[in-house]
């Protein structure tokens, strides 16, 4: 059974409501769930009906759905839906042979524009998604991807996409390395990034009107959506991010030229695997200089000091000597 994309979409809004623990959906609730995604998707849609909704539910608990395990609990004299497992999700089933074969029409066209100026991502797409879905027949794997299956939080990934795409206002229960007990904050998310395998979400924390809040994925413990109004972001992330290496911006810190000096035979490595986009470099057999334009932060010393003894810091002096210290820390440990 082909899924059109206003089914698809009423699908995952179904999905998200029944894995809320924060709020009891009822059927009213859902229907209005359904319409306002498929209004914010398109202007004109004119929504769904009760008759179309009770389809839709019927239609993800059959085989040729996604078999949900879903519960119909009495509060008084209505009804309102939840999971039954909370960890389940249509995300996390396998594909049925339709969506597989939607997935391969979609990669034949994604392939037409291997090879294009800014569509370089294609050539690394392509052999992860064949191999993640199984859509090409081996009897054992022959590509893998760096990737952490013991990483917590990485469920919430996709509520927090639907939230950014739907803008939403979250209620997240967290707690990060200080804190002793989790704590509460209200969260517009406006951006995700992945670094080091880990996932964040940058966006609004109301309580402190912060507006480049920082959520590492792994220390989220539960959250939930809100009918709070959600408020758009006004920076360009893309730009926020270029200056850095990871996902800190440090306050108060300017935009910094780095010059190192790596060995001749950490040379080829750094020329070709670049440690930013700002790269400049000058190779000779002595070694190689190089010269970023960054922030310096945390990430960037963690990366420098993973070069160890083939790798040398030339200036900014206090940044030499901020590496000088923690190799001299580092060294008393021994």
């Amino acid at each position: 059974m082909s899924i059109n994309k206003n089914a698809f979409l009423r699908y995952q809004v179904l999905d998200r409501c029944f894995r809320n623990t924060g709020r009891k959906y009822f059927w009213e609730d859902l229907l209005v769930e359904c319409n306002r995604a498929l209004k914010s998707f398109d202007p004109n849609n004119e929504g769904i009906q009760r008759r179309q909704l009770f389809d839709d539910i019927r239609f993800m608990e059959s085989e040729q759905g996604w078999s949900i395990p879903l519960g119909r609990v009495r509060h008084g004299r209505k009804v309102y839906y939840r999971y039954e497992d909370l960890s389940f999700s249509i995300s996390n089933q396998p594909l049925n042979d339709s969506e597989a074969e939607q997935i391969k029409s979609a990669l034949q066209i994604f392939s037409r524009f291997s090879g294009t100026p800014q569509f370089e991502w294609v050539n690394e797409m392509i052999p992860m998604l064949e191999s993640k879905f199984g859509l090409i027949e081996r009897k054992n794997e022959v590509i893998n991807f760096e990737s952490n299956i013991d990483l917590k939080g990485l469920h919430f990934l996709t509520p927090l996409f639907n939230a950014i795409i739907n803008e939403r206002v979250l209620l997240v229960k967290y707690k990060d390395f200080k804190s002793s007990e989790p704590y509460e904050i209200t969260f517009h998310p406006h951006y995700l990034k992945q670094y080091n395998t880990r996932w964040f979400a940058f966006g609004l924390n109301s309580h402190n009107q912060a507006s480049k809040w920082n959520l590492a994925l792994d220390r989220i413990k539960s959250l939930s959506e809100t009918s709070l109004k959600y408020k758009l972001s006004e920076i360009d992330w893309e730009e926020y991010f270029y200056d850095l290496v990871g996902v800190t911006r440090p306050d108060g810190v300017e935009l910094r030229e780095i010059i190192l000096r790596f060995t001749p035979e950490l040379a080829p490595y750094i020329i070709t695997k670049p440690i930013h986009p700002s790269q400049k470099h000058k190779n000779d057999p002595t070694g190689l200089e190089v010269r970023i334009k960054v922030i310096p932060n945390f990430e960037l010393e963690r990366l420098i000091l993973s070069f160890a003894e083939q790798v040398k810091v030339i200036s900014p002096p206090d940044f030499k000597e901020r590496i000088s210290q923690r190799l001299n820390s580092a060294n008393r440990l021994y």
